[in-house]
Order: C-alpha cells, then structure tokens, then sequence
C-alpha cells in the first residue's frame, strides 16, 4: 500500500500519481489494441482463433467458436441448485430495478399545434462482453444480461473468454443462458470487441457493445467507437472508502481487499480519511486480513501498484478529492453519510454506511455493476437498462400547424442563406393555391 498524508511535503506530487486515470489512456495498450483491431478487420476468424491460442491458450477451429445448443444445455443441467437460486434472487432484483429505468413513448402538441414526441425501441442486435480468465464473472452476465433482455432486445450476443481446455465455464455459461442470451461466442479480450463490433464470417456485427473487461477490452470499446455504439468505459475495478473516525477498519480493510483481487493488476482502491487512527488501523487490518486469502498474490500486485491511504485535513477536502479521482465505487462511511453523499457527484455507485460492502452492488442489490472507471465516472454513469433502448424523434404537423410555423421558418432559412429550406416548406402552399386556381368556375344554377 501506499501511504499519502496531507502533511507530507510532497503531497501534491503523489496525489497527482494517486488520482492518475491509470490504464484508460495507456498508449503502449492502446498501440496492441489497435494491432488487434487491425487483424481482426483484414484476417477475420483466422485472427480470432490465432489470439484464443495466444492469450487464453486454447485451440479452437473457427466452426467451433459459436458455443453449441449442446454445450449450453449441458451446463443447464450441471447447475446446482444453489446456483439456480442465487441467479434467480439476483435476477429478480436487476429486472425490478431495470423496468424502473426503461423509457416509454410519449408526444405532445408543440405551440403551432404540431403533434411531437419521441419513440424508444430495443437495439436489435446487441453485443456483451462477459469477462472471464481467472475469474469467470457469473455476477456480470446476469448485471447485463438481464438488462438487455427486459428492454427487449430480440438478439443478444455475448463473447467471453474460454480456458485453456476450450470450454466456458460451466457456471458462468448457465448464467448466461439463464439471463436470456440468444448466443454466446468463445472469445475475449479486445479480440471479442473488435469480432462484435466489425463482423467476421462467424460473429455477425452488432449494433451496441456492453460490458466491462480489462484494459484491453476497454481500449477497443474506445477506438471503435463510430464504427458500433457503445455504452460506457468499464475498466479494471475501483473503490474509494470516504471515511471519518465512525469507520470499522476492519470492514474498510475487507472492502478494498474485495476490489483488488480481480487479477488484471490494474485495479485501484484508496480510503480517503480525516482520521489517522482509521488510516494506520486500516493498513494493519490489510497486513493481517491478506495473507489467509487465496488471491492473496493478484491482490498485492494491485495494492503495490495502485493501492492508497489518504489523509485528508478535513471531510471538505476528501469530498473534492474523491469528486476528482471520480471512482467507479465509492463507499461513504461517515457520520451523516446520506447527507455527505449528496456531495458526490462523479462516482459510479455509492454504498451508504458501515453496512453497505460494495460486493452486494457486485452480486445482489439490484443496479447494474457495470460502473465508469479511469475516471470516466465525471462524465458517464453506470449501465442502465434504457442504454439498450434507441431513441427515435417523431415528428407530425397538420396544415394549419405549418401555417402557423412559416413566418419562423422563412425568417431562419433567410438568415442562414438556404433558399432550399425555405421553399419545401412553402411549396406546400403553393401547390394548393394551384389547385384553386385550376378548379373551374362553378356555374350559376339555373332557375
């Protein structure tokens, strides 16, 4: 861990470390990505099979990345029941909280009494990515999964990793078919995004991408973005705990151990404190908590590199810092932590009190884990169902609304030098003083 106190003569340098967007906008990631990017384009399938052998070490024929109906039922019918319950409480939670965020159509008369509104329909075709590697994440499928299918989406593509064995984890592949997907491919990393986003012989292009991923996938979502929608910049996992004096050290401890443990050696995790009591008893909480976990060598990788204790001079201070650092997670646990969380405008997700981990955000609360990270949170939000829903403008005016709306749009086409706009409008007008014109004179009736 790295230990950061407001009192230090070079706080300022280190802070600028701390508060770094880390991998987001790595240009060494960004060359290889690009790289990949470029083979999938130019080699297609042949690209796809040569990374699976080179990054997951698994060997796998093009005709075989497609997972088969066999494979998935197999899985249905491996899952324990302990699974089958966990995925549906989770389910249950995410679709009720999705509906909330789904849009509807509505439309309503403008001032020159023209009807306008706005139509939401589901992407037809959507793409997500499912990590899996060390961790195959079960939690992540039915977090996006879910989403996709309650918004209605008709097509719902996932691409995640295989082992070295060629196979999905068995899991993690019921989740997926248990949320709704209509097909699952073998593939990962920047490879998979770059498959979905530009098509190959087996992967059919799609229309949006979700989901989060390592830096790699991260990187492609973000080079390919024009070529396909995509939802936000997902990267390796954060946590900021926001405490003062009332914090559990040995919860705050827990928590930020949870969040690096994922493997990439990218994830970030900092406790932002006015105490130092809190400061120095989290950091013995970390020594003694980390060496019983089994993760324990991914977690100190991550911790070395991007794992911070800040002292802060006072809660005002931590507020515009962690406003700053922008964190996917941030966990306030504070006296009046519901009022300190009105401060926090840039997280990704927010977790109240000493009794709010972020690992039931991951797993059970109900709002997509799908979170900004890299600080991207000052500009995103989290993955919320209405992303998979396209939104469509509508448009409708009666002739006597146009009549009322010329002398605007006349003045502006003046304004602006187009002629052209002018006159489609006019031409309306025009067409049926012709008429009028045209029609012959009716004939006196005769007596």
């Amino acid at each position: 861990m790295n230990t950061l106190r407001f009192s230090d003569t070079d706080y300022a340098d280190r802070l600028a470390e701390a508060t770094s967007t880390g991998s987001l906008f790595d240009p060494v990631i960004e060359q290889r990505t690009h790289d990949i990017i470029n083979a999938v384009q130019t080699k297609g399938d042949a690209a796809l099979v040569e990374f699976t052998a080179r990054f997951d070490k698994a060997i796998i024929h093009p005709d075989d990345l497609k997972v088969s109906t066999a494979e998935m039922l197999g899985a249905a019918l491996k899952a324990g029941p302990r699974l089958r319950e966990s995925a549906a409480a989770a389910v249950k939670n995410i679709a009720r909280f999705s509906r909330k965020s789904l849009r509807t159509n509505w439309s309503e008369k403008n001032i020159q009494g023209a009807v306008v509104g706005e139509k939401f329909d589901p992407f037809q075709r959507v793409g997500l990515y499912i990590p899996g590697g060390t961790a195959p994440l079960i939690s992540t499928a039915l977090m996006t999964i879910t989403l996709a299918k309650e918004a209605g989406c008709p097509e719902i593509v996932v691409c995640t990793p295989p082992g070295p064995d060629g196979l999905i984890n068995g899991s993690l592949l019921f989740a997926i078919r248990y949320a709704g997907a209509t097909e699952v491919y073998k593939l990962g990393g920047a490879q998979a995004i770059a498959a979905m986003a530009l098509g190959t012989s087996s992967v059919a292009k799609v229309q949006k991408i979700f989901g989060p991923g390592n830096a790699y996938v991260v990187a492609a979502k973000r080079l390919l973005f024009g070529r396909v929608s995509i939802d936000l910049l997902p990267g390796p996992s954060e946590l900021l705990v926001l405490a003062d004096d009332s914090a559990k050290a040995q919860f705050v401890a827990a928590d930020m151990l949870a969040q690096a443990e994922h493997g990439s050696g990218h994830e970030r995790v900092w406790l932002v404190t006015t105490s130092k009591r809190l400061l120095a008893a989290v950091g013995k909480e970390i020594d003694r908590q980390l060496p019983s976990l089994s993760r324990k060598n991914y977690i100190e990788r991550a911790l070395k590199k991007n794992g911070w204790l800040i002292h802060t001079r006072s809660l005002e201070d931590a507020v515009t810092l962690t406003n700053q650092i922008a964190p996917e997670h941030c966990e306030i646990i504070t006296r009046h932590a519901g009022r300190v969380s009105k401060s926090i405008r840039t997280s990704g997700a927010i977790f109240i009190g000493n009794h709010s981990p972020t690992v039931l955000g991951d797993y059970i609360a109900g709002p997509s884990h799908e979170l900004p990270t890299g600080g991207a949170g000052g500009c995103f939000s989290g993955l919320t169902a209405d992303q998979f829903q396209r939104r469509t403008s509508v448009v409708q005016y009666s002739l006597s609304s146009l009549r009322e709306s010329m002398p605007f749009v006349t003045h502006f086409a003046q304004l602006e030098g187009l002629e052209a706009h002018g006159r489609s409008a006019e031409i309306r007008f025009e067409s049926r003083r012709t008429k009028r014109r045209s029609r012959p004179a009716s004939r006196p009736k005769s007596k």
